[in-house]
């Protein structure tokens, strides 16, 4: 189905002062380790500012990273409104099969608010562990980890806590995530296609892996804002929004520069306290934040390794544009006009090398014999393609071929979605940027034509490795 669009209203009709908006796109551009995606800006339930950095897209679906959590948060909610799932009960109990295998008293006592609240017992990341004591069932491997202090005592994210809970919701609902919130969420917000990486097959993986619009995080945040209420209708308890954006366990260090972290302000089910309100929050920039104080919701799409930098904008450009200073009315239309032109600049390169037929049909190895930021690519070979310069990736069998963008982005909308831009710095040095459009992920890819080698650089690295062809949301069936 499709979005029903949510309202629209100039700025300054919400009280929002224009400057403001202006100022923080000013300033992420200027940044140079944050690259945004998508903005959206909503206050009274009204969309007052929104845009996405060509070749990015409004529909383009982008993998959240964390925000996963809170939707897996919503769906414990839905499923303890339903009777279908209780906080109190001891995680183990929904797993009656692996009874024998769980024996320490911690990881038998923990409880199912316990996993949401990110508060096992566990006082650091236990992914890797729990998936080397059983890779297939991450659950059984996870709570064959003795915690190491009583659980609800102590914060610690951890990956499989919210796998955990993303099991237990859809063993006893009986559908994957996606397939339980559907009619329960998705449809009721307007929230149209989304895709969820799974494992194992069948199992929406929770704590991660969601790929949706910047549009759905926002719906999101907006239903959070509003208490569990759309459209005049309740879907969630009040008592289930309180709950899960609540701080549950202190996982502040004490410290003057902790006070002024966004990741030391307490946690809630599977979303952050911040400094200013709550969010969901996901790696590289993806971030649903929600600020009840200014009836307020920002949503954000971007690739950035410094969050803390792209939350201090938030709050020194957009906080004050929400308050009661006087409103800059005139530049309402000035903004909307700059928020529809947004696009990330294209690589600066001569479209054409100085001898074509010396890079046509040419094969570029790793330099060094292996390719240390991507192990799995192989080889890189440049083509001549009637006007075109094409690149193929080369992993194993499958290659990923790419069509050079000289003059901007080159938009390949197929299996992969990439953009592409790029072209020659000299004679002998050609550089693209592949730009993976349904993840925050960035690929300067550099060959040298003395020495027929490349070297590749990724501007964020992908969590989880894998290959170039598993960047792309997974493909989804009715």
């Amino acid at each position: 189905m499709s979005a029903r669009p949510l309202p629209v209203s100039t700025p300054a009709e919400q009280g929002v002062d224009p400057a403001g908006i202006h100022a923080f796109l000013d300033a992420v551009e200027a940044a140079p380790d944050i690259e945004p995606h998508g903005l959206m800006i909503l206050r009274h339930g009204h969309v007052v500012a929104s845009g996405w950095w060509a070749p990015f897209t409004p529909d383009r679906l982008h993998l959240l990273y964390s925000v996963s959590k809170s939707f897996t948060s919503t769906a414990a909610g839905f499923a303890v409104a339903e009777g279908l799932l209780n906080l109190d009960d001891p995680v183990v109990s929904y797993f009656p099969e692996f009874e024998a295998d769980i024996t320490d008293p911690r990881s038998r006592a923990m409880l199912v608010r316990h996993v949401a609240a990110m508060a096992s017992g566990h006082l650091a990341e236990t992914h890797d562990e729990a998936v080397r004591h059983d890779r297939q069932e991450i659950v059984r491997g996870f709570l064959r980890i003795p915690p190491d202090r009583d659980p609800g005592t102590v914060f610690a994210y951890n990956q499989p806590a919210t796998y955990t809970l993303a099991a237990i919701v859809q063993r006893v609902s009986g559908r994957t995530l996606t397939e339980y919130l559907r009619p329960r969420l998705f449809d009721p917000l307007g929230i149209g296609e989304v895709a969820w990486q799974q494992h194992p097959a069948g199992r929406d993986l929770g704590f991660s892996g969601l790929h949706a619009t910047t549009d759905a995080i926002a719906r999101l945040g907006q239903l959070y804002l509003q208490d569990g209420v759309w459209e005049g209708r309740r879907l969630l308890p009040a008592s289930w929004i309180a709950e899960a954006t609540r701080a549950h366990v202190s996982n502040a260090d004490g410290t003057a520069e902790g006070a002024q972290s966004d990741w030391q302000q307490g946690y809630g089910f599977q979303f952050w306290r911040s400094r200013h309100g709550y969010r969901g929050d996901g790696a590289f920039g993806q971030f649903c934040v929600v600020l009840p104080e200014h009836d307020v919701v920002i949503a954000t799409t971007a690739a950035t390794e410094q969050m803390q930098d792209l939350l201090n904008l938030m709050w020194r450009h957009l906080l004050p544009a929400f308050g009661p200073a006087p409103l800059a009315g005139g530049q309402d239309d000035g903004l909307a006009r700059r928020l529809a032109r947004l696009a990330l600049p294209p690589v600066k390169a001569h479209p054409e090398p100085p001898e074509r037929d010396a890079w046509a049909g040419t094969v570029f190895a790793p330099a060094g014999g292996t390719c240390a930021a991507q192990w799995s690519l192989t080889t890189v070979t440049v083509e001549r393609d009637g006007a075109d310069w094409c690149l193929t990736l080369s992993e194993g069998d499958k290659p990923l071929g790419l069509r050079l963008g000289a003059d901007g982005w080159r938009v390949e909308p197929g299996r992969v979605p990439t953009a592409v831009s790029g072209g020659w710095a000299d004679r002998n040095t050609l550089v693209a940027d592949v730009l993976f459009l349904e993840t925050p992920h960035r690929l300067t890819l550099t060959c040298s034509l003395p020495e027929r080698t490349f070297t590749v650089r990724w501007h964020a690295t992908p969590l989880g490795g894998g290959r170039l062809r598993s960047l792309r949301a997974p493909v989804t069936t009715p």
